[in-house]
């Protein structure tokens, strides 16, 4: 049931100094746009004092949900707890620290409103330093191959779609979850924006460059075939590669009467093809590994506590 006009999603960690602007902010432009809304805001498993504020928040008004993950579990899974919890015609989703203008937000829902599904708010400027950009394109190039649109160049935590686009995935119990990835199974029709990207001011950015690398992994491995259809490539480059090699032993044997010189190249040979065959394996590995975890039936999230009257049954999903 829609209750109001935009619902907010906004996950959490360690922003207790700068959640409650964030609120505020958001509040204050969507009600000067004439629209009523609603916040949830999803703490996953904060270690200072973000929960405290969070539930303040959530007592001093009745359009603010505080949800408490028993657990870190990702960003991703923390947005889709609070995006089954949502009650707008238009989810509208951002980051805790600010980096997100509120002031933008009317940017993103005109986009929308002329026919679009889903709107993402890009980086007008790369506002992180030139190892974490790199990182950050390596995981939209990965995502791109996931999503398999154009838009996903320019995906962004900073994003607004349709609420109904959640009856897709609204089965959804992977452990694995990504967002962008998921609104693909419900549309087509993806559009983006740029918009102003603040820089990180208070507090330090719970992504690293082990964390990107780790979520262009799990995107790629988790929602497209492509990398067994690389492995399948390699597999018959290099089978050529060898015929080759075999191709050209026995004809300097039946041409000069003799084999080929020299144990490095038969050395250089053999490795070059041992190393495309473990590296196949270990893409069928990562495959292998996911599907097992699948099969353990692992939930996305798992919610501790909520705070707000905008409860609602259920703990876990």
């Amino acid at each position: 049931m829609q209750d109001c006009d935009v619902t907010v999603v906004i996950p959490t960690y360690n922003s207790e100094l700068t959640i409650g602007t964030v609120v505020a902010q958001a509040r204050e432009v969507l009600r000067g746009c004439g629209l009523t809304c609603e916040v949830i805001l999803v703490d996953d498993s904060s270690r200072d004092g973000t929960w405290d504020v969070i539930r303040a928040l959530a007592a001093e008004s009745s359009d603010v949900l505080g949800i408490r993950l028993r657990r870190n579990f990702g960003q991703h899974n923390a947005l889709l707890a609070g995006i089954r919890r949502a009650r707008g015609r238009i989810v509208l989703t951002m980051d805790d620290d600010q980096q997100h203008p509120a002031a933008e937000i009317p940017k993103l829902l005109e986009v929308l409103e002329r026919g679009n599904d889903v709107v993402y708010g890009a980086p007008a400027t790369l506002p992180h330093s030139f190892g974490r950009n790199l990182f950050s394109w390596f995981t939209k190039i990965a995502l791109q191959k996931a999503m398999g649109a154009d838009t996903a160049r320019h995906v962004s935590a900073f994003r607004a779609f349709r609420a109904d686009l959640r009856g897709a995935f609204a089965n959804y119990r992977g452990t694995y979850v990504s967002i962008d990835v998921l609104l693909t199974w419900a549309t087509e029709r993806f559009a983006w924006i740029a918009v102003e990207h603040r820089r990180r001011t208070l507090g330090r950015s719970g992504y690293t460059l082990r964390t990107l690398a780790a979520h262009a992994l799990t995107m790629i491995t988790g929602f497209s075939t492509l990398p067994l259809r690389l492995a399948s490539i390699l597999g018959l480059v290099f089978t050529a590669v060898g015929i080759g090699l075999l191709a050209f032993i026995l004809g300097r044997y039946l041409i000069d009467g003799g084999s080929v010189p020299g144990f490095p190249f038969v050395a250089s040979a053999i490795s070059a093809l041992s190393g495309a065959q473990l590296f196949a394996l270990g893409i069928i590995g990562e495959y292998l590994a996911r599907l097992h975890v699948r099969s353990l039936g692992r939930p996305a999230y798992v919610i501790s506590e909520t705070s707000g009257s905008l409860n609602s049954a259920g703990a876990s999903s």
